[in-house]
């Protein structure tokens, strides 16, 4: 991002080897380069600390071959995409596969480990033991997997390849042995790597003011495992910060507005990180999130992978044929994936000159017509399956195009679109572009826009960084009902609408917002999820029966509240991450069946047993 063809403060780095300098005047050789990208300079972070020599080494000969930073035009192959080399059919029952006993060889209770299948398209299934060990697969097709624990975090290591199955198979028991005898893990490279975002920060030394102060800043673009994975000096903390806090994520070149509360955090993160992730900072013992139990064991994860890797993939949709539709936030690709073998079906949005390429939200309509926001061109995108025909619609702003950005737009019933920018909310001609209407908004921004089922209501909240407020808006009389949650920050966030009209948001301050405001309230849940109330939700999505699910941002887990019992179900995903921007759930099945596209770049199917 610093160094690509959009950004405007820092040199390109496409050409570097035919320049005869660097910035600082030195000669451009392998020697100069490696020793700024190790030493870094006054302007740029030190990376000695994050990359080792061979890593540089590739670094350098990706350089001198003319290429540059990721940029979205061509992103690279993901090579561990394979189902379009390997055909093979996804699990499509909920059970009648092959079965297993998983034992302890401490002889400890055994429930709520992952077990996966790996099949040869590379499409990866995980269940959960029970309080007995025993697992159950769903009704595979006949061939060979790779059998193994996906994130073993406190046990060895355990994989087998070429596993023969058939039917209901039974496999050969899985003893797993403990990595150490102690309570607390070796902080190695290969466990940290299991954890979550959330399990990382909660091992770190700090207190709750650092702690809290680094999850409200440092959360809604990535995972922390992204941060708290590395290691720098102070001097480069401080630039990397300055970057991520003070400048606009749209092309890193806008300075946002400061004020005395941001510096305030930033000195105080900053003075966190440079002591905890310092190079010379030993890590203390790991420690581990309790595993799964009871109904939280019941239900089945299926990893799909995507074609290209770097696709920061965001949001998810489904159409009446069953693919799942995402998009792509920071390349030109938008994608639909075959659950029903894994295969991906790419396409290409023409390049706005001038403008960094992504998409943002996606929405599919009655016609299966599918409908894509670019947040930095400020277009909305239709494609036509049927003819693969993309035409892009320029969207009316009424602020200067750098201030503004297109993206959770919403899809109403009549066809119409539903966005807000700068204290309006506005319906939108989706062949034209331009502003049907304006409603008048409690807040300066609302980050989402809900339609309710029956085109009737609007609801938002507040900032997307931070804020008490969320509203609904009568589409047919005007009237807005705006509450908020006094000086507590909720951050509502992202959302739909329950079958009871009430709208739901997934609150960045760690609850599940619900706007009720036909009783005039606003109610935060607070889930059973450690490290909360110190971790954060994106969205929060209801289904047909009025539950209500989300991804534990930094977690790696996915919640579901029953509202009318406050009973919380918590499902573990098997890789160590829940970056859940979007949920898109398909009510025709039973029980429902919960989507949502990773921003590391898989897609996850969850469906619970119960």
């Amino acid at each position: 991002m610093c160094h690509n063809k959009y950004a405007k403060s820092a040199p390109y780095l496409h050409d570097l080897y035919q320049r005869p300098n660097l910035v600082s005047g030195k000669p451009v050789t392998d020697v100069s380069v490696t020793e700024l990208i190790k030493k870094g300079s006054a302007a740029m972070p030190a990376f000695g600390t994050t990359v080792s020599d061979a890593e540089v080494a590739d670094l350098i000969a990706y350089i001198q071959s003319g290429k540059c930073c990721v940029e979205g035009e061509d992103p690279p192959a993901n090579p561990w995409y394979l189902a379009d080399r390997h055909k093979w059919n996804v699990q499509k029952t909920l059970s009648g596969g092959p079965r297993g006993m998983l034992r302890l060889a401490s002889g400890d209770t055994p429930e709520g480990i992952g077990v996966q299948l790996v099949a040869p398209n590379g499409v990866r299934t995980t269940v959960y033991t029970n309080v007995e060990g025993r697992y159950e697969f769903p009704e595979m097709q006949a061939g060979t997997y790779v059998l193994r624990i996906p994130t073993p975090r406190e046990f060895k290591p355990y994989r087998r390849d070429s596993v023969a199955i058939e039917g209901a198979t039974r496999v050969d028991d899985i003893v797993l042995e403990r990595v150490t005898n102690l309570e607390g893990l070796p902080p190695t490279p290969e466990i940290e790597s299991q954890l979550s975002g959330a399990e990382l920060l909660w091992n770190l030394p700090g207190t709750v003011d650092e702690k809290a102060t680094f999850q409200k800043n440092c959360s809604p673009c990535h995972g922390w495992k992204q941060i708290l994975r590395n290691r720098y000096d102070e001097h480069s903390w401080q630039l990397i910060l300055d970057r991520m806090m003070h400048y606009s994520t749209m092309a890193l070149v806008v300075p946002k507005a400061r004020s005395a509360a941001s510096d305030q955090d930033f000195n105080t993160i900053l003075k966190w990180l440079s002591k905890v992730r310092s190079p010379e900072f030993q890590d203390p013992p790991l420690y581990v999130f309790p595993r799964p139990q009871g109904a939280s064991t019941r239900v089945i994860i299926t990893e799909y992978e995507l074609p290209r890797s770097l696709l920061a993939a965001h949001d998810v949709a489904g159409d009446s044929q069953g693919n799942i539709w995402y998009t792509s936030h920071k390349t030109l690709f938008i994608g639909k994936i075959d659950p029903r073998t894994g295969i991906a079906t790419e396409y290409k949005i023409p390049a706005t000159p001038n403008v960094m390429p992504g998409t943002h939200r996606v929405a599919v309509d009655k016609d299966d017509v599918i409908f894509a926001s670019e947040p930095w061109a400020h277009n909305l995108d239709k494609l036509d399956p049927k003819t693969g025909k993309i035409t892009q619609i320029p969207i009316e702003v009424a602020e200067p195009l750098n201030l503004a950005a297109f993206t959770n737009f919403a899809l109403a019933p009549d066809g119409s679109v539903w966005d807000n920018e700068r204290r309006y909310v506005r319906k939108i001609d989706p062949v034209t572009g331009k502003i049907l209407q304006r409603f008048p908004n409690q807040t300066d921004f609302s980050y989402d826009n809900l339609i309710s089922a029956d085109g009737k209501y609007w609801a938002g909240g507040g900032p997307p960084f931070s804020g008490n407020t969320a509203e609904r808006l009568d589409i047919q009389t005007g009237s807005m009902v705006g509450l908020n949650t006094g000086p507590h920050n909720a951050t509502a966030k992202r959302g739909g609408f329950d079958p009871s009209g009430k709208a739901w948001f997934g609150g960045g301050d760690g609850a599940l917002v619900e706007l009720d405001a036909s009783a005039g309230r606003i109610v935060e849940h607070w889930p059973p999820t450690a490290p909360s109330p110190i971790t954060d939700f994106y969205e929060a999505m209801p289904d047909k029966n009025g539950d209500v699910w989300a991804g534990v941002l930094n977690g790696r887990q996915f919640v579901r509240l029953n509202p009318r019992s406050e009973r919380w179900t918590v499902y573990e995903l098997p890789e160590p991450y829940a970056y859940d921007r979007r949920t898109w759930i398909d009510s025709s099945t039973n029980p429902v069946t919960v989507w949502y596209v990773d921003y590391d770049g898989v897609l996850v199917r969850i469906q619970p047993l119960d």
